[in-house]
């Protein structure tokens, strides 16, 4: 037995409210529309994870989600662009990571990363 897939879902009573933050800035398409329920993704392929964390690294709190992107700089221009207050960061983690925190529409703490 393989674990497939780990999905995110987050309650909201607006759901049109991801189309600004995940489909316009992140550039997530949107995979399904129920009305009930709305998925954006991408068709990049990666592996199964869950991470539990006691803290956020460097201090940081937890993320709800974490993010990973191909252009930090990029996103980052868009978030201030679109007037979305930045909570950490931007910083290069000891890690190998450069990143920054901001919240979603519907209150969750995101952590956007990239690999360095």
């Amino acid at each position: 037995m393989k674990v497939k897939r780990i999905v995110a879902n987050i309650e909201t009573s607006d759901i049109s409210k991801a189309k600004d933050f995940y489909g316009d800035i992140l550039e997530m398409d949107l995979l399904m529309d129920m009305g009930f329920i709305a998925t954006y993704g991408s068709d990049e392929k990666m592996e199964t994870q869950i991470s539990f964390l006691s803290q956020g690294g460097s201090e940081t709190p937890v993320p709800d989600l974490s993010i990973e992107v191909d252009d930090l700089e990029e996103i980052l221009a868009r978030i201030q662009k679109a007037g979305i207050a930045i909570e950490y960061g931007p910083a290069e983690e000891p890690w190998g990571v450069r990143r920054f925190y901001v919240r979603d529409p519907f209150g969750k703490l995101v952590n956007i990363l990239m690999h360095l």
